[in-house]
């Protein structure tokens, strides 16, 4: 009987076929397959649920101590060169197998609850399924050349489910912006595949790595080279991970269904850049310039986006900031020379941010019922309070996840992040200040969300409130009756997964006290064993207490502005600090300036390029059609079909010649 690691293929697979036989019946039967929502609700989370028990059997495996599986075939080839393509599969792999399964298929059971009204229900399960296929093929491609297939593939389900609404003018606009985005990074990453093969021979990761490092030392690479090869490839997990200044697209994304918010945040599309720098650690621990360039970038994304989301008022995009943010932690991490703490982060954040997710779309879901279907209104916080009566288990929920990724032990997003900011404070202690002081605003902001959202006083109802959002969008007001009794707890396929990840948001952490580092003991077991070796409760308990405190005093402003309300620090801040103010609110106008320098510049050449097509390409053609048009109206005045009249046309020609020779052959006096 073949063992679950030798079935690993069939995890990616099972989603994809799903997708398929959906996908073909939406193409050929259109109508009867939309009537058909549960069969395919049900197909389609049954091919993930069973993509999911083998992940889980396949990471029992690696528990166990079960050696790294890996099955290639020879996919083409040209006399010595081969290309071999296939799975591999290893601790790291199957770590990754296992969280994007179960999220998925979390999202997927959420998703029947709040897509059961939409027209495209079916569609946007089928694109769910292909996503989840895609994100799985990435996690056991056994080289770069693999990694980039299903890499654009991730892009291209991306692009579908962010602009799934695409009637929107919204949603419309954010996908292309995330396409666009991410074309740069993954140009980028392109360059930097066949740079390296160029150098080294290999897609392998580690032939990669052995092969760079044999170039360096017989002189066949030079030193600038192979810097730039490593910073080009770096240029993917930028744009994919949502890093500076390549994370513009992430806020814009939420204007997708709020399930595929949750999936692209916690275990796919942003989780994807993280991994590959993750797989791609043996190149880059040969240079620490490129090191340091990855914790710097991670360190300003890290602080970028948690000083925007203390300005967010709309809740979804409060959330996406902090998701730029955590993964700005994560790339932290990896800059120090510890991706297995970032590793560690991913899996924590995965769990509380997606719980986050389902939880803000189960507040839209019953905001809908008071304002409408208008996203303006039903994700501002300014129209929302007061929700924990009507909403325990939804509040609750998102109130652990708040305590998670604040850092307060001993709930998961302590023992990741302090792991991280450890690291941080040994290798770059400047790095370590602000991620540090991030740390406190990332307590603020999260309970800010939540007091704003689920404590004091229901404010659907504010006619003047309503209003404004509208007049700033520019839309008018309807009449609305009071429908506060209208909110009330979501359905159960909506809160089941927010009770069942809210386990993990508490207890998974405790997989990685540094003590007794079981998550690094999967990873890598000697690692695991030098962290417990040399671990001191004199450099650990300084650092934690630090973190801890710096937690609680941006909980205690949070609670003391906006649950006591003693303080209106939003109208305070404004006040004293308005230039700050203005450039948190315009999200540091980086998409200010990407709109001057890149959209508008790139419409205005668009334009010159169309004027020139329509007026010299287009006349070119249109001129050589005339001129074929009038040769050919007047050459038919010459075939009379008369030889007479054909000798005296050749006739004249031959005289014409005599003289045209005559006149040029004369010499000149």
């Amino acid at each position: 009987m073949p063992s679950a690691a030798e079935l690993a293929w069939l995890i990616p697979v099972l989603p994809l076929v799903g997708a398929v036989i959906t996908g073909l019946g939406l193409i050929s039967f259109n109508r009867t397959i939309n009537r058909l929502r549960k069969p395919v609700a049900l197909l389609l989370i049954t091919c993930v649920g069973i993509a999911t028990a083998l992940s889980y059997a396949t990471l029992a495996n690696q528990l166990a101590g079960s050696p790294t599986v890996e099955h290639l075939f020879v996919w083409a080839s040209a006399g010595d060169f081969t290309l071999p393509m296939g799975y591999v599969i290893d601790p790291l792999g199957a770590m990754m197998l296992s969280l994007v399964t179960t999220i998925a298929l979390l999202v997927m059971v959420y998703s029947h609850g709040y897509m059961i009204h939409d027209k495209g229900y079916v569609r946007f399960f089928t694109y769910l399924a292909l996503f989840s296929s895609s994100m799985l093929g990435l996690i056991i491609s056994p080289n770069l050349l693999e990694i980039y297939v299903f890499w654009e593939l991730v892009g291209m389900c991306s692009y579908l489910l962010v602009g799934f609404w695409y009637d929107r003018e919204g949603a419309a606009h954010a996908a292309q912006k995330a396409f666009v985005v991410n074309r740069v990074g993954d140009f980028g990453l392109l360059l930097g595949i066949l740079g390296l093969f160029w150098a080294t021979g290999s897609f392998d990761f580690h032939g990669i790595a052995d092969g760079l490092q044999r170039g360096l030392a017989n002189g066949s690479v030079a030193p600038w080279a192979a810097l730039l090869l490593c910073l080009l490839i770096f240029m993917g997990p930028m744009a994919k991970s949502a890093q500076f200044p390549l994370h513009v697209w992430l806020p814009d994304a939420m204007e997708g269904p709020t399930p595929i918010s949750a999936l692209i945040h916690a275990a796919t599309m942003v989780a994807a850049g993280i991994f590959l720098v993750a797989r791609l650690d043996p190149l880059y621990t040969q240079f620490p310039t490129v090191q340091a360039v990855i914790a710097v970038i991670g360190t300003i994304t890290c602080f970028l986006g948690a000083s925007i989301a203390l300005t967010q008022m709309d809740l979804k995009k409060g959330l996406a900031y902090s998701t730029v943010s955590q993964l700005g932690y994560m790339m932290l991490a990896m800059g120090c020379g510890a991706p297995i703490t970032g590793m560690f982060h991913l899996v924590t954040h995965a769990f509380f941010k997606a719980m986050l997710f389902l939880g803000s779309g189960s507040v839209i879901h019953a905001m809908e019922d008071v304002v409408g279907h208008e996203p303006i209104l039903a994700q501002d916080m300014r129209l929302m309070g007061g929700l924990r009566q009507k909403m325990p288990i939804t509040a609750t929920t998102f109130f652990i996840g708040c305590i998670a990724i604040s850092g307060i032990p001993p709930l998961a997003g302590f023992w990741s992040k302090d792991e991280i900011l450890g690291q941080a404070f040994k290798t770059f202690p400047a790095l370590w200040l602000v991620g540090f002081l991030t740390a406190g605003m990332t307590a603020f902001y999260m309970f800010r969300l939540y007091f704003l959202t689920f404590e004091g006083k229901f404010r659907g109802n504010d006619k003047a409130i309503r209003t404004y959002l509208l007049a700033a969008a520019g839309k008018e007001d309807k009449d609305h009756d009071d429908c506060v009794n209208s909110v009330h707890e979501s359905a159960w396929p909506m809160t089941t997964p927010l009770i069942l990840l809210a386990v993990p948001s508490v207890l998974i952490g405790l997989l990685g006290t540094p003590w007794n580092n079981r998550f690094a003991g999967l990873l890598n077991p000697e690692e695991a064993a030098e962290m417990a070796k040399y671990f001191s409760w004199s450099e650990f308990l300084p650092l934690a207490i630090a973190s801890i405190v710096i937690s609680l005093t941006g909980i205690g402003l949070a609670t003391f502005a906006y649950a006591i309300q003693r303080i209106n620090l939003g109208q305070l801040i404004a006040g004293r600090f308005p230039i700050i103010n203005t450039f948190l609110v315009n999200k540091w106008y980086l998409d200010w300036i990407n709109e001057q320098l890149f959209v508008r510049v790139s419409r205005r050449l668009a334009r010159e390029v169309l004027e020139v097509d329509a007026k010299v390409v287009d006349g070119v053609v249109n001129l050589t059609g005339l001129l074929t048009l009038g040769s050919g109206e007047g050459l038919k005045y010459l075939e009379t079909g008369r030889a007479q009249f054909y000798a005296l046309i050749v006739f004249a020609g031959v005289i014409a010649m005599v003289v045209l020779f005559g006149v040029i052959g004369r010499p000149i006096n």
